[in-house]
């Protein structure tokens, strides 16, 4: 699932490689992280709650 942490982290990525910004591409590679943990938490959230019902 594509979220917003990971489309911002894209845009920045590609930012940083027209630009060539290591700093900008390191905050989009930090950016897609984020947004991959989040899905995961979400994840585990959601199989607590079903192994709950």
């Amino acid at each position: 699932m594509t979220n917003t942490d990971d489309l911002k982290g894209r845009a920045k990525e590609a930012v940083g490689d027209l630009t060539d910004d290591d700093d900008m591409k390191r905050e989009g590679k930090i950016d897609r992280a984020t947004g991959s943990v989040k899905d995961k938490v979400d994840d585990v959230k959601d199989k607590v709650k079903d192994a709950l019902d």
